[in-house]
C-alpha cells in the first residue's frame, strides 16, 4: 500500500518575510531531512491564509490543519506529534472565525461566510507550480472554450449575464468594457492587468498574484480571445518583488504547457503575454497613465474621452481589467453567469476581495459576498479593535474614499449603497481608525500623499494638492477653522469638476466626509 505524502504549505508574504519566514523555512527542511521524511513530507510555498492567522503560519494537508503564529521551537512539536503520529498540536492552531463571530454578537450560520472564487486557490495550491493550478481545475475555463467550440461573442454574453463589475475601484460593467473593444476594428487590440495597486492600504491584487499567478493569465486569455486581442501586459508595480517573481514563472511555465502562444489547444488563437514593471508612481493606477508608461512615456493621465477601449496602447483598442477582475473570469465560464449571480446583490453580484488593514486585532484579506456589512468585517472576521480600544472611523477603499464613522457600520457594501451615503467601495480597503487617533493630524497624513502623488499635469490638481495640505496645517491655529474649512470644502469642488483624472476628482470624498463626520473635533 502507497504511503500517503503529507503537505505542508508556509505562506510566504511580506508580512511573514518581516517575522522571519526564509530562516523557518530553512530550518523546517532540515528538520525533515534529518528525521528522514523526505519521502513522506512535502513541503513548498504559498500564498496568504487571509485573516484567519497571525505570524508565520503553515497548512498541513490531508485534513488542511491550519497553525498560525509560529516560533522555530514549534517546528519539532509539529514533525514528532502531527506528522510522526498523525495528532494536531491543538495549542498551535488559531481561533476559528466562527468563535470570533459568536464573541462579537454574530451567529456564525447566519453571517456571511467566507465565499472564496478569487481566492479559491490561495493558500491551497504552490502558486508556482502550474501542475498543481491545473489539478486544482486551472485551465478548464480555455480547455471548455475549445472544447465546446465557443464563439468570442458567447464569451462577452456570459460576462455581462454574469454582472460582473470592476473590482479596481470603479464598478464598471466588465462585459460591457469588453464589448465595446470587441466592436472595434483594428488590426490590433491588446489586454492590459492593472496590477499597479498603489492605494494606502491595500494589497488584494499582489496577494492575489502571489497566492494564484495563472487565474490571472487564464483570465487574460479569456478575455483577449472574446474582444479579439493577441497581445497582453501584466503591468504590476516594481516594489511587488514576489508577485514579479511568482507571475515571471508562470507566463514561462504557461509557454512550455502550449497555454500561451501560437494555436492555444488547437483553437488557432495566439495570446502572447508580457510583464511591465512600474516605478511606483500612484497616478499610474489610472488606466490612461499606465498606457502611457508601457509606452515609454511619463506616465501622465490622458484627455478622455477616447477612451481605452477605442484608443488605447498604441492607439489601438485595449481592455484594461484589474487582477480581482480577472480573476473571476475563469469561474464564470466554468460555472456559468447564474452560480455567479447566487453570491451577493442583485446589482452587484459574486463576491469582493476586502483588505483589513489599521488598528484590527486580524489584519490581512478576506473574500466575501457583496453586500456584507462593515460590522460583520470589523467585528467579526477582523476580531474587533486592537488593545479592545474604541472604533471612531473606517477609511473605505483607500486614500481616495470617503472616511465614515459608526453610523455606517450595517450600510451594504456594494458599489451602489456605498455611493449613496457620499463614499466609494473603490479597491476593497477596510482601514480601521481607533478612537485615539486625531482627524486632523489623518487628514493631514492623507493630504500630504495626495500632494507627492499628483503628477502635476493639471492646474487644478497640482495647485489644489499643495493648497489642501497648507490649509489642512493651518486648522486649530488660528481659531478661523469655519473659514478654513469651507476654502478646502469649496477647493474640492473645483477640483471633482476640473481635474484631469480621479486623483485629483477623489479628494472630495476624504475630505468632505471627516469634516462631516468628525466635525466636533475641528470646532
Amino acid at each position: 500500500m502507497k504511503k500517503e505524502i503529507k503537505k505542508i504549505l508556509i505562506s510566504v508574504e511580506d508580512k511573514t518575510i518581516i517575522e522571519g519566514v526564509a530562516e523557518f523555512e530553512k530550518i523546517f527542511k532540515e528538520k525533515i531531512k534529518n528525521k528522514e521524511l523526505e519521502k513522506s513530507v512535502k513541503l513548498s510555498r504559498t500564498g496568504t491564509f487571509g485573516v484567519n492567522t497571525k505570524g508565520i503560519s503553515i497548512v498541513i494537508y490531508p485534513g488542511g490543519v491550519l497553525y498560525s503564529d509560529l516560533k522555530i521551537h514549534d517546528i519539532d512539536k509539529i514533525l514528532n506529534q502531527h506528522i510522526l503520529k498523525g495528532i494536531p498540536v491543538q495549542e498551535l492552531m488559531p481561533e476559528p472565525i466562527s468563535e470570533r463571530l459568536s464573541e462579537h454578537g454574530f451567529n456564525p450560520e447566519e453571517a456571511k461566510n467566507e465565499n472564496r472564487i478569487v481566492l479559491s486557490n490561495v493558500g491551497k495550491i504552490n502558486p508556482e507550480s502550474i501542475d498543481e493550478y491545473i489539478t486544482s481545475g486551472g485551465y478548464n475555463a480555455v480547455k471548455a472554450i475549445a472544447e465546446e467550440g465557443l464563439e468570442p461573442k458567447d464569451i462577452i454574453d456570459i460576462i455581462k449575464e454574469s454582472g460582473l463589475r470592476g473590482r479596481g475601484g470603479a464598478g464598471f460593467p466588465t462585459g460591457l468594457k469588453w464589448e465595446i473593444t470587441a466592436k472595434e476594428s483594428s488590426d490590433e487590440k491588446y489586454i492590459i492587468c492593472n496590477a499597479d495597486e498603489g492605494e494606502p492600504g491595500t494589497s488584494k491584487d499582489r496577494l492575489i498574484l502571489e497566492g494564484d499567478p495563472h487565474r490571472i493569465i487564464e483570465g487574460m486569455i479569456i478575455a483577449g480571445y472574446a474582444v479579439g486581442a493577441e497581445k497582453g501586459y501584466v503591468y504590476i508595480r516594481g516594489e511587488y518583488k514576489i508577485s514579479v517573481e511568482r507571475v515571471v514563472k508562470a507566463i514561462k511555465d504557461a509557454y512550455k504547457k502550449e497555454l500561451l502562444g501560437k494555436d492555444i489547444l488547437g483553437t488557432g488563437f495566439t495570446f502572447d503575454i508580457e510583464l511591465k514593471k512600474g516605478a511606483g508612481a500612484y497616478v499610474c493606477g489610472e488606466e490612461t497613465a499606465l498606457i502611457e508608461s508601457i509606452e515609454g512615456k511619463r506616465g501622465n493621465p490622458r484627455i478622455k474621452p477616447p477612451y481605452p477601449g477605442e484608443k488605447g496602447l498604441h492607439n489601438k483598442p485595449t481592455v484594461v481589467n484589474n487582477v480581482e477582475t480577472l480573476a473571476n473570469i475563469a469561474p464564470i465560464i466554468v460555472n456559468g453567469s447564474k452560480w455567479f449571480h447566487s453570491f451577493g446583490t442583485e446589482d452587484c453580484p459574486g463576491t469582493k476581495v476586502f483588505t483589513l488593514v489599521g488598528d484590527i486585532k486580524y489584519p490581512g484579506i478576506i473574500e466575501l459576498p457583496m453586500g456584507v456589512t462593515l460590522r460583520e468585517i470589523v467585528f467579526g472576521f477582523g476580531g474587533g479593535i486592537k488593545a479592545d480600544r474604541g472604533l471612531k472611523a473606517i477609511h473605505l477603499g483607500g486614500s481616495s474614499g470617503a472616511v465614515f464613522d459608526k453610523s455606517f457600520l450595517d450600510v451594504p457594501l456594494d458599489f451602489d449603497s456605498v455611493k449613496k451615503q457620499g463614499g466609494l467601495l473603490g479597491s476593497g480597503s477596510v482601514l480601521v481608525i481607533d478612537n485615539e487617533t486625531d482627524m486632523r493630524n489623518y487628514l493631514e497624513n492623507v493630504l500630504l500623499f495626495f500632494k507627492h502623488e499628483s503628477c502635476g499635469q493639471c492646474i487644478p490638481c497640482r495647485i489644489g494638492t499643495a493648497r489642501l495640505y497648507d490649509l489642512v496645517k493651518k486648522l486649530d491655529k488660528n481659531g478661523q477653522n469655519d473659514v478654513i474649512i469651507s476654502n478646502m470644502e469649496h477647493l474640492t469642488d473645483v477640483m471633482f469638476k476640473s481635474s484631469l483624472c480621479p486623483l485629483g476628482q477623489s479628494l472630495i470624498y476624504p475630505v468632505k466626509s471627516i469634516f462631516k463626520n468628525f466635525g466636533n473635533e475641528f470646532k
